[in-house]
């Protein structure tokens, strides 16, 4: 395959809703630049990016996927991501493998969630900014209006460069109004008379803009009044790069009209890896602005692991700096480990050509790395460079995963590591206080779609179910207790007493043992039995099945017997006295409580501060952001498990939340009571 400089080379990320025409807008792109020879659709099941049998089903994009095409003399790698909220996690990992990020807009839908969370991620990146309004073909289209949404929602400003010919079923070409030509999918032409005027004022608009952000073009337009082509050029490419403009083009993914005018302007006006130098990186610690060249250290962005059942993982790279040869080992700085380059391809949807060596400015693939997953860094052995990471959001949703059939309860953790390697928004982890196996991501789609490839890539059938909260149980005063364990069963028999005195601890203090055993009444070998079968008890709980925390438990007398007494006679003893003494001083239960920050539009206030204290959380303050409120929430585990579909339902989905655990508190009586019975039940059964 040709070998491209980095001015020649254009990396570009596809984002925005759920139906905005991302992935047409990729094949048309592919089917004009004869890259694929027939043109997919997604009702057909048969496009390049969405090739997963999950995607084909559900006809929408459900993971991240990598695409390339040559135009003119320029090579375009594309990302494609999908829409979907669920999936936001795919678009943050891979706004640093690239230069350029399209925000593919519905041209008749507006301003959607999906678009608004994907411009969201973008707040403090520095990647070129690109509007690309699609299906401008279609009934009620509106360039203008949907430029104006994006404005008055996200707070900047998309400066056309290519204005739509006609509208709706009479959409034909584009204007581009730098050079000032007609654009048709049949060649160029004289921009039509009805246009003249408006053409002339988004140019001159541009030109505004573009000077604004230089300077030298600033005195220039300031002097003549107007920029010449090669000036706005250079200044464009300049002023995207550095994140300061944002530009707009408009075309229909279905008809392909627009879309040849904009792969022209890709490689005429946007930003190649050359311009995008330094980039920030880390070098022992600190932040440093790196220089990337075909030439230089070796630098590289592991952004997504793709699972392939028969081919093993496919780690999709963005190399920055330096090259990447077949056999070449290299280094992992945040798994410490070595990894040696075996196949390196380039990737068009599943499909992949062979490549000896992958070069700076890049995308590319590897596959079987052993050590290698999503969000690491490429580097040389005993350099000391890495990436700084991209932040992933905090679980929303949480469900309890079991194998359906015991049989495949061992199976299920491989697999399910495998899958999750897929999307770093998604976490696993073995609740300690429940024991259950906990899976929690950004929403159900995500969740269900974890099920699906569970059972289709490696036969293993599971479900999910409500997880259990993970209460605990403590006391509120102090009390005594004595217990005496005598067995007498012919032969030895078993004998222990011990007295307790049992205080409640500060929250978060634990468990304190205290030996105050004096006079030989408990020989000493025996006081660590007494400790363990409190611990033991601890674990399991006393009046509702969970552990028991903060608690001081001090043995003070009790006595032995010669022959009779054993260290599981003491265990037992201590156990019961316990059990006994933790009744005595009015135990309650515990539970989580996260501190959450919600985050909705100011128009859904009202319902949403109601919700929450139907829900026992307690607002502790608000700021407005935007159009935006910001409200800091404290709210129980127990209610913050179903925040998530009821937050979408109340704000149309406009609505999200982080959160992170706060601290344990009493649960009310009523509460307490309904635990504590359902368990009994649950043991009696």
């Amino acid at each position: 395959m040709k070998e491209y400089e980095l001015k020649k080379m254009r990396n570009l990320l596809f984002m925005g809703a759920s139906g905005a025409g991302k992935t047409s807008l990729a094949e048309q792109i592919f089917f004009l630049t004869h890259t694929i020879n027939r043109l997919g659709r997604i009702d057909e099941g048969n496009t390049v990016m969405d090739f997963d049998p999950e995607e084909i089903i559900k006809k929408m994009s459900l993971g991240l996927s990598v695409g390339y095409a040559h135009h003119k003399d320029c090579k375009i790698n594309i990302i494609d991501v999908p829409g979907s909220p669920d999936f936001i996690g795919e678009t943050i990992v891979a706004i640093p493998a690239v230069e350029n990020v399209v925000m593919v807009v519905n041209g008749t839908a507006g301003y959607e969630v999906g678009l608004e969370l994907a411009i969201e991620q973008l707040e403090n990146e520095k990647a070129a900014k690109i509007v690309l309004v699609n299906r401008m073909d279609n009934e009620h289209a509106d360039f203008q209006k949907t430029l104006e949404t994006i404005y008055d929602n996200a707070g900047f400003n998309p400066i056309p460069v290519h204005i739509p010919i006609g509208k709706e079923s009479t959409f034909e070409g584009v204007v581009d109004i730098v050079r000032q030509k007609a654009l048709l999918p049949d060649g160029e032409g004289d921009i039509p008379a009805d246009m003249q005027s408006m053409v002339a004022e988004s140019r001159q608009k541009l030109m505004e803009a573009i000077a604004e952000t230089d300077e030298e073009l600033l005195n220039e337009f300031l002097d003549k009044g107007e920029l010449t082509e090669e000036q706005m050029i250079k200044g464009m490419r300049k002023a995207l790069a550095n994140g300061e403009i944002c530009v707009a083009f408009a075309c229909s993914a279905l008809t392909g009209v627009g879309v040849m005018a904009f792969l022209d302007a890709v490689e005429k006006y946007l930003p190649s890896p050359e311009d995008t130098n330094p980039i920030p990186v880390i070098r022992k610690g600190e932040a440093e602005d790196f220089i990337a060249s075909p030439e230089g250290e070796l630098l590289g962005y592991v952004f997504k692991l793709y699972a392939d059942p028969t081919m093993g993982d496919y780690a999709y790279i963005r190399l920055f700096s330096g090259s990447l040869r077949t056999g070449m080992e290299f280094y992992i700085p945040e798994k410490m480990a070595k990894e040696r380059a075996g196949n390196i391809y380039y990737m068009l949807g599943k499909s992949r050509d062979d490549t000896q060596e992958l070069r700076a400015g890049e995308i590319g693939a590897l596959v079987k790395l052993k050590n290698t997953r999503a969000l690491n860094t490429i580097i040389s052995q005993g350099s000391n460079l890495s990436l700084r990471m991209p932040e992933l959001p905090t679980p929303t949703y949480w469900q309890a995963i079991t194998a359906l059939n015991q049989s495949d309860e061992e199976k299920i953790s491989n697999a399910l590591q495998k899958v999750i390697a897929e999307d770093p928004t998604i976490r696993f982890e073995i609740n300690k206080e429940t024991h259950e196996n906990i899976i929690s991501g950004l929403g159900e789609q995500q969740l269900q779609l974890v099920l699906r490839k569970l059972k289709n890539r490696y036969k293993v059938d599971a479900m999910l179910k409500a997880p259990r909260i993970p209460y605990k149980e403590t006391i509120t005063t102090s009390g005594e207790a004595q217990y005496r364990h005598k067995k007498q069963t012919g032969g030895r028999g078993q004998y222990a007493e011990v007295y307790f005195r049992i205080k409640p601890l500060e929250r978060g203090e634990g468990f304190k043992f205290i030996n105050s055993i004096v006079g030989g009444v408990i020989p000493s070998n025996f006081i660590p039995a007494i400790e363990k079968g409190v611990l033991e008890t601890m674990e399991k709980g006393i009046i509702a099945g969970y552990p028991v925390v903060d608690v001081s438990v001090e043995v003070y007398y009790g006595s032995y017997h010669e022959v009779d007494s054993s260290e599981l006679a003491f265990k037992i003893a201590a156990s019961m006295c316990f059990k006994e003494g933790f009744k005595k001083c009015k135990p309650i239960l515990l539970e989580p409580i996260h501190e959450l920050t919600v985050i909705v539009p100011t128009e859904y206030m009202g319902d949403v501060m109601g919700d929450i204290s139907t829900r026992r959380g307690r607002i502790m303050g608000m700021e407005q952001h935007g159009k935006k409120q910001h409200l800091t929430v404290q709210m129980p585990v127990a209610e913050m498990y179903s925040y998530y579909p009821a937050l979408k339902s109340l704000t149309q989905g406009r609505g999200r939340f982080t959160q992170k655990f706060s601290h344990y508190e009493k649960v009310p009586e009523d509460i307490t009571a309904k635990v504590i019975s359902a368990w009994q039940e649950n043991e009696n059964s």
